[in-house]
């Protein structure tokens, strides 16, 4: 059977794709589709990638970036004809902002699409590890509650200090779903934010140091990078609870899993690793650590919705319209 492609006329504007996108791997279906430009796919290729690049240079305008493949110096050199960088992500680190700056390339993200479903899960994180949700699953699964007895009693979340690094679209709906569990809402950010009533500290150490949990929701820049350091955790302190849905480098994961293994921070619920996807064996053992693969954005809904936003923004190019969600340097 002929494929979308076979139709479409070999004049339609050219995508590089270096891999499936997410979806088509998680919900089985292929949801990017469109009749205004056609996908080249290098994975499909048999072609080491940059003979499959220079094979198809002067026809690529665009590149859909799923996120894992580093869309950086070398790679826009090699297609000097690409005018958009379109990633179905939200996080911009695998994207080499200043070249694309440079090269005219315009870069858009997937704005706020995943947003509830990852405060969903930032939420879920810091329940499960404040109420033993997940080793207490496995200590009924293991028959242990008729031989041993109860479980030791988890924390209750009402009531909890929970400061926030980073009020973005998910770091705010994130703030307003701890609200409803009775919360108290402190945050760091690059700015402090006038319409926001919350308690602002400029240094994410003195937020550590006000707050029983800190739940990180700020993108990976140079800035960012390790920026949850030994003081901070240190801060935090031995009954505190860290929450990483941002992403993995933006803690110092060694110093993090020396704490947890000595007593000296209180849990974590992690959906992101500093190296993915290999994690820290120490953490396996430790019954205060929940862990997720990098999974907070994927459900079914926002796979189908980040298709839709994926494709709408490369449509818009292609018909000179402004992106949906285009990347705005500050």
């Amino acid at each position: 059977m002929a494929s979308h492609e076979d139709h479409q006329s070999r004049d339609s504007p050219k995508v590089l794709l270096f891999k499936p996108p997410p979806s088509m791997n998680l919900i089985g279906e292929q949801p990017f589709t469109s009749t205004k430009f056609q996908y080249l796919k290098a994975y499909e290729s048999p072609l080491p990638l940059d003979q499959f690049l220079a094979t198809h240079a002067k026809s690529i305008q665009a590149i859909l970036s799923s996120g894992s493949v580093p869309v950086n110096t070398e790679i826009l050199r090699q297609l000097p004809n690409v005018r958009v960088v379109v990633t179905t992500s939200a996080g911009l680190n695998q994207i080499d902002l200043p070249e694309c700056r440079r090269r005219g390339v315009i870069v858009a993200n997937s704005g706020d699409v995943y947003s509830a479903d990852v405060a969903d899960a930032a939420v879920g994180l810091l329940i499960s590890v404040l109420r033993k949700i997940t080793v207490a699953g496995r200590y009924v699964k293991q028959g242990f509650w008729a031989a041993r007895g109860d479980y030791p009693l988890g924390s209750k979340l009402g009531g909890k200090r929970v400061g926030i690094v980073g009020l973005g679209n998910i770091g705010s709906l994130v703030a307003k779903r701890l609200e409803a569990f009775g919360c108290q809402i402190s945050y760091n950010s690059r700015n402090k934010k006038p319409s926001v009533s919350y308690p602002f500290y400029p240094e994410v150490r003195e937020l550590a140091a006000n707050s029983d949990a800190i739940i990180v929701c700020c993108g990976l820049t140079d800035q960012t990078y390790h920026m949850i350091d030994k003081e901070v955790l240190a801060a935090l302190g031995k009954n505190g609870v860290i929450v990483n849905i941002g992403r993995g480098p933006i803690i110092d994961e060694k110093e993090m899993v020396r704490l947890l293994v000595q007593g000296e921070l209180g849990g974590a619920g992690l959906d992101v690793f500093e190296n993915e996807p290999d994690v820290p064996k120490e953490l396996f053992a430790l019954d205060n650590v929940v862990m997720t693969p990098h999974n907070a954005v994927f459900t079914p809904e926002s796979m189908h919705d980040v298709a839709k936003h994926v494709v709408g923004n490369l449509e818009a190019f292609f018909a000179n319209r402004p992106l949906l969600s285009p990347y705005m340097d500050d």
